[in-house]
């Protein structure tokens, strides 16, 4: 039986600590009303369980964490910042297909 890691929720300590201690972080900014998020939800746990041990995968509601989501200027969701050494390098709107979030992976990786 293999484990399936899932993209934890982060608050803003924690989504802090992690682009200060993390060289690849993703954030999936989201709400539980929001339809098109629950499409992309298992998008990003499928990312959190390919990625487990070269990227940190997470999940931010912004009705819980609206600081962070006015920060990062997310004005609609969802919305998946990739950041790496701490900055924003890619910001998705909408729903994308899987290939799109592990292509960027990928790239970033390789730099």
């Amino acid at each position: 039986m293999t484990s399936v890691t899932k993209a934890n929720f982060a608050n803003e300590g924690e989504f802090n600590q992690l682009l200060s201690n993390e060289k690849l972080v993703v954030a999936d900014y989201s709400a539980t009303w929001c339809g098109p998020c629950r499409v992309v939800a298992p998008l990003i746990d499928r990312l959190a369980s390919e990625y487990s041990d070269r990227a940190t995968v997470i999940k931010i509601d912004i009705d819980e964490n609206k600081d962070i989501a006015k920060k990062y200027g997310i004005r609609s969701i969802p919305a998946v910042l990739v950041f790496r050494d701490g900055e924003v390098v890619e910001s998705l709107f909408g729903s994308k297909p899987y290939e799109t979030y592990s292509n960027i992976l990928e790239t970033q990786l390789k730099l």
